[in-house]
């Protein structure tokens, strides 16, 4: 007698937004200098009909809820924590932006693990994959 397999918490994740009619989800990623991009992708995307989600601070810009260093920095600890789920839970990547700092390399190294599709908006700062192959780069 055979068993049936038991679904990843990814399966199940994947067979509840396909039997929720949950459009696909895009993370987009980047550096926060490029927020004004940012907002412009998530509109092209909204548009095509996605569910975006994406940084919502800015902590390049002066705010009251980071204005203190220290609480600033366990604040930057969560804000990565809550990006990461926010990649975990999108079915693709977008990653916006001329410039790929130490944090989006992270970003992208943590999707390509998990098997997200990745999108640049310019592909030539694709890092690629870990062993030197070429990611999946189309705009």
């Amino acid at each position: 007698m055979t068993y049936p397999q038991l679904l990843t918490a990814e399966e199940k994740l994947t067979d509840a937004k396909t039997r929720l009619n949950i459009p696909r989800i895009v993370a987009i990623c980047g550096s926060t200098r490029f927020m004004d991009q940012m907002a412009d992708a998530d509109r092209v995307e909204t548009a095509a009909g996605h569910i975006v989600v994406k940084p919502g601070c800015n902590m390049k810009e002066p705010h009251p809820l980071w204005a203190d260093p220290m609480e600033a920095e366990a604040l930057k600890v969560r804000l990565d924590d809550l990006h990461r789920a926010k990649i975990r839970l999108a079915d693709e990547v977008l990653v916006v932006g001329d410039y790929i700092g130490d944090s989006t390399t992270a970003e992208i190294a943590y999707a390509r693990s998990l098997g997200k599709p990745i999108r640049f908006t310019h592909p030539e700062v694709d890092p690629g994959e870990p062993n030197g192959d070429p990611a999946m780069t189309e705009a």
